[in-house]
């Protein structure tokens, strides 16, 4: 199942896809994977998320926000000034908020769904 209830959680919380207990990323900002989970010792290093949390948060981005910046524009026609200070903080809060527990998301169905990738 894609939408599984399980690793959505995993995602969200940014957790271990091995024990669930353990945080994936090293303490600050950033998307630095830990070399290993702290509590079970899965070696994270082993992880190959590449661009796909980025390319998908693209699209999921793309489809939510242009549709919502053309509904404003037709149904209140607000000055220019206020899409060029309203979409791009919009866009940037919501990438920042939603790019780590999306690349945790795949890293869990990575490991759900490709243990053997993980076990070289």
């Amino acid at each position: 199942m894609f939408l599984d209830p399980a690793l959505l959680k995993l995602g969200w919380t940014c957790k271990c896809p091995s024990c669930g207990k353990g945080d994936l990323y090293k303490s600050g900002i950033s998307l630095n994977l830990r070399s290993a989970c702290s509590v079970c010792g899965l070696d994270l290093s082993k992880n190959d998320s590449a661009d796909g949390p980025a390319v998908f948060l693209i699209f999921i981005l793309g489809f939510t926000i242009v549709p919502l910046a053309l509904f404003v524009e037709m149904t209140f026609s607000p000055p220019l000034w206020l899409h060029i200070t309203l979409w791009p903080p919009l866009a940037l809060a919501a990438t920042l908020a939603t790019l780590r527990p999306l690349k945790a998301y795949i890293i869990a169905l990575q490991f759900r769904h490709r243990p053997e990738s993980w076990n070289k």
